[in-house]
Formats: C-alpha cells, structure tokens, sequence
C-alpha cells in the first residue's frame, strides 16, 4: 500500500516531530509552516504571529502499520489541545492546535479524533480543523532539530523528554523505543 501524509499542528514544530520520528509506520517527518496568508515565510516572521501560519509537521506514513485515526490519537495524547493558541509558555497563533485534512476522509477522522478525545478526557479540545493552504518547509536546521540542537537546547530539554514519554506511556505500541 502507498504512504501516505498527515499535516499536524501540536505548539513547537520541534517538539511534535520529535514525537512523530518515534513513531511505528512513520517514514518521515518534515517541519514547516502552513494556514498563513505570506508566501515563503520565514521562521522570524512566523514567530512574529503576523502570518498566520501554524508550526506544523508534514508525517508520511504507512497505513497498513498506522491509521490516520491513531496518527491524530497521537498528535492529541501528545500535547494539551484545551490551550488556545499556545502550548506551555509559547503562546501566539503560531503554535496552535491544528489539524490540516487533505481530503473529506481525513477530515471525518478529523471530527471523529477530536469527539474521541472529548469523551474521555476533562476539558474540551480546541484544536481546529483548516484547510490545507500551501506548505512551506521550515529552514533545514529546524528539520530533525531534536536529534541535533534540540539535545542541547534547554527548552528542548524540558519540553520534549515528558511528549516522549507520554508516546511511550499511551501509545506504547505505537513507539518504536
């Protein structure tokens, strides 16, 4: 069976593809920008808050190892979707909670993820569902940041240890360590 893509928005791009390259089934996870209105934007200008792009992840996956359905199960286990354009203490539009369907079945998942969630957790997520504008990759030094930088960089080390290790608490036949 062919892969196939996700686009995820979960805060920090660094983070939620720190997540997803840990990920059975996952091929490739590619951080980037999309949902905003300037062409080739740049990591400056989408930190302004100006854009409205969302930091966001591009997952190619194998449906036969993963389901969308477990890939959005993921993305909201992974990071807190009851906070309005923030995550921790990143706060602005940019890192809002978002999920960019690339066709109606994944937008029907979409829907279905977010009911799901809202049933069995306290709160109610506020993670949107958009549509796909044009995506950007983000500069390749944010491309595989965790494995490079990001084990160096103290907010890396606060941010991502405790997302891994709720991949391997909530999904842990979904985590490839």
């Amino acid at each position: 069976m062919a892969e196939e893509t996700a686009i995820l928005a979960g805060g920090c791009f660094w983070c939620t593809e720190a997540v997803f390259r840990d990920v059975i089934g996952v091929s490739a996870v590619e951080s980037g920008y999309i949902g905003g209105t300037l062409p080739n934007p740049t990591y400056k200008q989408v930190c302004s808050g100006e854009t409205g792009h969302a930091e966001a992840i591009r997952v190619t996956y194998d449906p036969a190892v993963i389901s969308y359905a477990e890939i959005l199960d993921v993305l909201l286990g992974t990071h807190d979707p009851t906070q309005l354009n923030r995550q921790g203490n990143d706060i602005g539009t940019q890192y809002r909670s978002a999920i960019f369907p690339l066709n109606e079945g994944q937008r029907a998942e979409a829907q279905a993820a977010i009911a799901r969630w809202n049933a069995t957790h306290e709160g109610t997520a506020v993670t949107t569902i958009e549509e796909p504008t044009q995506w950007y990759p983000a500069e390749d030094y944010h491309q595989e940041y965790w494995e490079g930088e990001g084990q160096r960089n103290p907010y890396c080390l606060a941010t991502i240890p405790p997302k891994l290790m709720k991949l391997r608490k909530s999904f842990a036949a979904k985590a490839k360590v």
